[in-house]
């Protein structure tokens, strides 16, 4: 096999696809990764689509550009509002997967009453790509969606764990629970590392569905059939980009991530220059 040692590209809005980084880590030792953190812009929950369209498209230029041979989107709101334009520009190159898709079809694949649950950005769940994915594997399930606005920066902030933030999952989780929901989807990357609570106030008997794993399939399957799949006896590398304060971004990564960060560099994707057919110069 040719080794391909350009990285696979990780995008989030900030530290919340370190979940997904995590997975694919663990499933794909002997690749390369980049990781990049849109702090400087963070939250995305409150953005419109077309700012959304803009900073996907922005950060994936910025990384194809830097040689990635592979997009993962780890960003449900910024593939909510992107998708489509992400599959156009650079499908048709490089595997790009994405969040939606994949939850959608472990929650189709785990439900036993068809009643799914979403908590998700304020944007996500105003965009209905969860409802249009989930229908299109399971046409006879039904998706009840929260919006939980507060949630992704309390968790962005690193704040420690309080009677409030415990407070405010369960307002969020209240409504599932009243639906007789049997599994619930974690549509946002940040929502893992709070995990725990949301499963203590959905209760054992309600199924969580995240990102990571599936979309550590996904990305392992693309890139055994595009033949872009390093061998397996190398030991992959992983590194990190931010377009915010990289001490901050560092501080939380660490925290989260739980392996040796190493260096963390600021670039500023908004600079990037997109020429008629909707690639990077």
């Amino acid at each position: 096999m040719t080794e391909r040692t350009d990285p696979i590209a990780v995008f989030d809005s900030g530290v919340g696809g370190l979940t997904v980084l995590h997975e694919c880590l663990v499933s794909l030792p002997h690749e390369d990764f980049v990781y990049f953190g849109d702090t400087a812009r963070f939250p995305y929950g409150d953005r419109t689509p077309e700012q959304l369209r803009s900073f996907a498209l922005e950060i994936a230029d910025h990384l194809v550009a830097r040689g990635a041979k592979a997009l993962v989107v780890a960003c449900n709101s910024a593939t909510s509002a992107a998708l489509t334009e992400l599959d156009t520009t650079y499908g048709r190159h490089l595997p790009v997967v994405t969040v939606v898709r994949p939850e959608s079809r472990l929650a189709a694949q785990t439900t036993t009453n068809n009643q799914v649950g979403l908590l998700a950005t304020s944007a996500t769940v105003a965009s209905g790509a969860y409802e249009r994915a989930l229908h299109e594997v399971a046409p006879d399930a039904r998706l009840h969606a929260v919006a939980c606005p507060a949630l992704t920066p309390l968790i962005q902030e690193g704040r420690e764990i309080d009677d409030h933030v415990v407070e405010l999952v369960d307002e969020y989780c209240a409504p599932l629970k009243a639906e007789g929901v049997d599994t619930v989807i974690l549509g946002c990357t940040h929502y893992p590392l709070v995990r725990p609570i949301i499963q203590r106030s959905l209760g054992r008997g309600i199924k969580l569905v995240s990102s990571g794993e599936a979309i550590a399939e996904d990305l392992s399957a693309r890139l055994a059939a595009g033949g872009l799949a390093n061998d397996d006896d190398r030991r992959g590398s992983y590194r990190f980009l931010c377009s915010g304060d990289t001490g901050a971004f560092a501080k939380l990564a660490t925290r989260y991530h739980q392996l040796p960060l190493g260096q963390v560099d600021q670039v500023d994707v908004a600079t990037a220059v997109r020429k008629p057919n909707g690639v990077a110069a």
